[in-house]
């Protein structure tokens, strides 16, 4: 099984025509996902990558019957982009988009908080169930593997890289989640781990931070309080200097939360075993749910 995402899911890409929507929904297409239409104003009627084509999500959703919203929308629409699709009656939304501004996203998170719509982002790589052949956003098709390791992360670079580490190794995923790195979001660690405590394919759990903000010590006080699979860790960041703001607009260290330290020490204090590289992560996956089969 597999999380938010799954072989039936059908997915309604807004801004497919444009280039990045193009491009990666070819490569969404290629990996199995069940794409059905795309939304692109002004452009309704017509189609595209053998695709119908809709003025709006409503009109998507009404024909085809989408329940899952990609947003490959510019900055200034895309928060508009996402409370289109709430509104439209998607389960989930997932933006890839960055830089949209923060009261955008306000806005945007109470809108579709008060209707129940899932979002993944923004500023993500969306996510991916390989066993399903489904993903939606920007993860490599090939670092995908069918498998029981749930992987929640709030780096796209590093969603990808330990994809690939956990993949070559034969452990792979029932779901990866890129939850973005933004400070207005939408899943957060501990949302994402409730769904892989209830997923039962899913054996164990890896999760992969970085420095700012406090998600990482609220997912550890959710684990701590008796989280019923294994959960190995990852924070990045860790040799930052003091004070270094890093990459994401959500990497601000405020008091005494936020700071690689804080989240290590509060992630162990919990039971997690925490790696201090990439490769180390594979090894404590292997001490805790043994010799993965080998890769065909």
């Amino acid at each position: 099984m597999s999380i938010l995402l799954n072989r039936d899911s059908k997915v309604v890409v807004q801004g497919m025509t444009g280039s990045e929507g193009t491009f990666h929904t070819q490569q969404m297409l290629e990996f199995g996902t069940q794409v059905v239409a795309g939304v692109s104003p002004g452009k309704g009627g017509g189609r595209h990558l053998g695709l119908p084509v809709f003025d709006s999500v409503a009109e998507a959703v009404g024909a085809t019957g989408a329940n899952v919203a990609a947003v490959f929308v510019p900055p200034p629409f895309a928060a508009d982009a996402i409370m289109e699709g709430s509104a439209a009656g998607v389960d989930l939304v997932v933006c890839i988009t960055e830089l949209i501004p923060v009261n955008d996203m306000i806005r945007a998170r109470a809108m579709i908080g008060r209707r129940g719509t899932r979002l993944v982002g923004p500023n993500c790589p969306g996510l991916m169930s390989p066993g399903d052949h489904a993903k939606v956003g920007i993860i490599p098709n090939q670092n995908g593997y069918p498998g029981h390791v749930g992987l929640v992360s709030r780096s796209g670079t590093l969603t990808y890289e330990m994809m690939q580490a956990l993949s070559q190794s034969g452990y792979g995923q029932s779901t990866a989640v890129g939850i973005g790195g933004d400070p207005v979001l939408g899943l957060s660690f501990s949302d994402v781990l409730e769904l892989f405590a209830r997923d039962p394919e899913t054996e164990l759990v890896v999760m992969a931070g970085e420095i700012g903000g406090a998600d990482e010590e609220r997912a550890a006080e959710l684990i701590g309080r008796g989280y019923p699979k294994p959960v190995v860790g990852f924070i990045s960041g860790r040799t930052a200097p003091p004070g270094k703001r890093m990459g994401h607009a959500g990497a601000i260290i405020s008091g005494n939360t936020g700071s690689a330290t804080s989240k290590v020490e509060a992630l162990e204090a919990a039971g997690v075993r925490v790696a201090d590289t990439i490769e180390q992560i594979v090894d404590l996956v292997r001490d805790r749910i043994g010799v993965a089969p080998t890769r065909a």
